[in-house]
């Protein structure tokens, strides 16, 4: 009887199950948008969501009576929405995010040491690799693109999925196939700043932390915070690279050769920092591809991978306001826009009128005779730049560049001639355009090429209206540039590499004086063309310790059948781990200059003008350099140390900036600089600090003149310059001071400071002007207010203490045959903010 029993419950039971479970899939769901709007009205609350979040969402309708709190609780567990109560009676509904944990460590594929300073890059976030080559960030974005970088390897580009599989492992990079120099010192001061095996420092602007003084990544101000590089005036129009004069600089953006450098005729970089990507500096040793610049190469790069994200910048500060895209076109095609334009036409600050004061002071636009008033000072500048890439294939890509930069002055004259009130307009303007297209061609893993051509005009142009003398004076100095540049580079082993070309240039300058009255006009234009046959040899070693890169260039200048050959060497050699040693060498030679005939030129303001060699009066300038340096880089503390000397020949007065003795003398000769460079950096917990110190003795000899041996107007002999940076989260701070000896100049000999109505000097460049001193302060924070769109927001302070700085000094006899001296200072304490918002 009970097995009887038993048998049909078990068969009742079998019977039962797939009506259970039919019963179970025909259970019906709700739309939670019903159920939510059930609740409010049974509780008299509110919620609040967008609406796209909600729909399509249901799930099993509440089965019982539940509180409140249960019933939030139910429907957060079902739908995995969040539920935030923001209000006695509301509610906040968003869907949650959902975290990829992407890390690992990087490693280089060959001799598996860790990758340092790599940069890691999504939509939202930029980070780099530690001691380690350890990185990791968070991404809410499943389907998010992650780029690894590093110069001399290989990009990498993966999904954010990609690193659920590796789990924090290792992750190995490829050298490129034709290899670049590898870095060997990261965050040489700040973080973004590298030194790399050839003995050129980078600064990467995408991974720039800050600088003391800097709200803004301007490039041609960021480079003077390496050792050995200063500007006596304080503007970026003269740098002066281990004593050399400005015009000794190689200035490239892209590879276009500039022959113009900045804003506010010279106090800001004219290179939008928004597009600017990379700045290489070469104090030695540099690449036998490159030409001219004797004293350095400043080398701008823009990005150089297609963009595969929409961003987009709006940025103002009191000086100017600017506006940057990057657009994708597709996946093998973006081009790159940056405008910027000054802010004065609609409100004039006072960073700008400090700017003005100090562009202008001790000339005719702020000091006019005493009989004339200066009216309507107008100052306007602006730039453009355009990049644009396109990947033809995987082996094919080409790149176009333009670039416009603008600077333009005026004023009205107002004076009364003969009861009559007469106004004539006075101006200045500079302006540059330039632009190129590079095209490359990678063959197979061994052997790539490209060809660049480009062409650069730059034109200065004076208009002085002389009221007292019914004159008008106008002034020209045009520069007119084209250059091709044919390269190709060869991998023949893992250790060896070849890199060769050819190159032309062809430079015509253009000079005119035309006076009215009397009627008087030069006008005289020159043309040079230098061939340039180059081949370089780089070795690495199979540890990657050792690198080394030899070579030469063969130069010929068809105009003055001269030859020119240049050897370039350097090597680095890396042991123990922490400590590195260099050498570097090279000859170089250029064609151009920058003369100043007369203080007055230009209405004083930018008195130089470029002038080519004719192999005469004006020699080609030739340079021969070397340098030892030793470095040591463990656990935060990094101490560089360079010792260098150079001999630069075929210098003229004029390009010498003289403004005491010798202002007005025509003669050729040379300088030799010996020095060091010294850099202590230490980086501890969120501080970063640096001490650097430069050495230099640097003397001048012109045989024709009365000292055959002196001092160089560039010769600060000694320079100081600490600061430190503190980093919490999105904000960072810096403070820095820099001090330094005052520039040579010649004073007059005492009772007899004039002599016939001329001056009369002591010898030359005897004495110094006070020595200099600025501290600078600035601060930046980053608030990102979602994952699409962030701000910057930044303030600054130059020349925290108002320290007078006095940067020029000249006489002149006045009406009472006395000398009288005029001194030009450097900026006053000088505010600065700024506010930026990308996409």
């Amino acid at each position: 009887m009970t097995q009887h029993i038993k048998r049909h419950i078990y068969v009742v039971f079998i019977i039962c199950i797939p009506y259970g479970i039919i019963a179970q899939e025909t259970v019906q769901k709700n739309s939670v948008l019903e159920i939510l709007t059930s609740l409010e009205k049974e509780y008299d609350i509110q919620f609040n969501y967008a609406v796209e979040d909600l729909e399509g969402v249901v799930v099993i309708p509440l089965s019982r009576k539940r509180t409140l709190e249960e019933s939030i609780s139910y429907l957060q567990k079902e739908t995995g929405l969040t539920y935030t109560k923001i209000g006695e009676h509301i509610y906040y509904i968003t869907k949650t995010e959902i975290y990829t944990r992407i890390c690992g460590y990087l490693r280089d594929i060959e001799t598996q040491k860790p990758i340092v300073g790599a940069t890691l890059k999504t939509l939202n976030n930029i980070i780099v690799t530690d001691d380690t080559g350890y990185f990791e960030l968070l991404e809410n974005n499943k389907q998010a693109i992650v780029e690894i970088n590093h110069i001399g390897y290989r990009n990498i580009k993966r999904q954010a999925t990609f690193f659920k599989n590796v789990n924090c492992g290792i992750i190995q990079m490829y050298p490129d196939e034709i290899s670049l120099s590898k870095v060997i010192l990261t965050s040489y001061i700040v973080k973004g700043i590298d030194k790399k095996s050839n003995g050129s420092t980078q600064i990467d602007f995408s991974r720039f932390s800050i600088l003391p003084g800097l709200i803004e990544t301007d490039v041609l101000q960021s480079v003077q915070a390496l050792p050995g590089i200063i500007s006596v005036d304080e503007t970026i129009s003269n740098i002066n690279i281990r004593g050399g004069s400005n015009d000794q600089n190689l200035l490239l953006w892209d590879d276009i050769k500039m022959y113009q450098s900045g804003h506010f005729f010279g106090l800001i970089s004219g290179f939008n920092p928004q597009i600017t990507n990379t700045v290489s500096i070469i104090k030695n040793g540099t690449n036998t591809a490159y030409t001219d610049g004797v004293s350095g190469t400043i080398a701008m790069q823009t990005e150089t991978e297609v963009a595969t994200d929409f961003h987009a910048s709006l940025g103002a500060n009191l000086l100017s306001v600017d506006a940057f895209v990057d657009l994708p076109f597709s996946d093998k095609s973006s081009v790159q826009v940056g405008v910027r334009k000054s802010l004065n036409d609609l409100v004039t600050t006072p960073t700008y009128i400090a700017f003005f004061d100090r562009i202008t002071q001790e000339t005719e636009v702020q000091d006019n005779d005493i009989a004339i008033l200066n009216t309507n000072q107008n100052f306007d500048f602006y730039d453009t730049s355009l990049r644009w890439l396109y990947k033809i294939s995987n082996k094919d890509r080409i790149r176009l560049n333009f670039i416009n930069i603008q600077n333009e002055l005026s004023f009205n004259e107002i004076t009364n001639v003969d009861s009559v009130l007469e106004t004539r307009e006075s101006s200045l303007s500079q302006n540059s355009i330039a632009g190129g297209i590079f095209y490359e061609r990678i063959w197979n893993d061994f052997f790539k090429t490209n060809i660049h051509i480009y062409e650069t005009d730059y034109t200065l142009r004076g208009f002085n209206a002389n009221l007292l003398a019914s004159q008008r004076f106008l002034q020209e100095n045009v520069v007119s540039e084209t250059g091709i540049k044919l390269e190709t580079a060869y991998k023949w082993t893992s250790s060896l590499s070849l890199h060769s070309g050819y190159h032309v240039v062809e430079t015509e300058i253009t000079n005119l004086n035309d006076i009215d009255e009397p009627l008087f006009r030069e006008l005289r234009s020159d043309v040079v063309r230098t061939h340039g046959v180059f081949s370089q040899l780089a070795y690495t070693s199979k540890d990657k310790n050792t690198q080394a890169n030899i070579g030469g260039r063969f130069n010929y200048i068809d105009k003055f059948k001269k030859i020119l050959i240049e050897p370039r060497l350097s090597i680095n050699h890396q042991f123990w781990n922490y400590f590195s040693v260099e050498i570097l060498g090279e000859f170089k030679h250029q064609n151009t200059s920058q003369f100043i005939n007369f203080q007055n030129d230009f209405l004083g303001i930018e008195r130089r003008r470029w002038q080519l060699a004719n192999d005469d009066d004006i020699p080609v300038i030739e340079s021969k350099q070397g340098s030892l340096g030793a470095s040591y880089s463990r656990s935060g503390l990094l101490i560089d140390v360079d010792t260098y000397y150079k001999r630069i020949e075929g210098i003229t007065t004029q390009s010498q900036a003289f403004q005491t003795k010798y202002e007005f003398t025509r003669t050729t000769g040379s300088y030799e600089a010996l020095g060091i460079d010294v850099l202590v950096r230490k980086s501890y917990g969120k501080f970063n600090s640096w001490l650097s110190y430069s050495f230099i003795d640097n003397n001048y000899t012109f045989d024709a003149l009365t000292e055959v041996t002196f001092p160089s107007n560039f010769d600060i002999t000694h320079a100081f310059t600490f600061g430190t940076t503190y980093t919490i989260q999105n904000l960072k701070v810096a403070l820095g001071v820099n001090w330094r000896t005052g520039k040579p100049t010649t004073g007059l000999i005492s009772g007899a400071e004039v002599v016939n109505d001329e001056i009369n000097f002591t010898d030359a460049n005897s004495s110094n002007l006070d020595d200099y001193i600025r501290a600078d302060f600035s601060a930046l924070y980053q608030l990102k207010t979602n994952k699409r769109w962030r701000a910057d927001i930044g303030f600054s302070i130059w020349n925290l203490t108002n320290n007078d700085n006095t940067i020029e000094n000249f006489f002149r006899v006045d009406g009472t045959s006395n000398a009288q001296e005029f001194k030009r200072s450097a900026l006053e304490t000088t505010f600065n903010t700024v506010l930026r918002i990308h996409y």
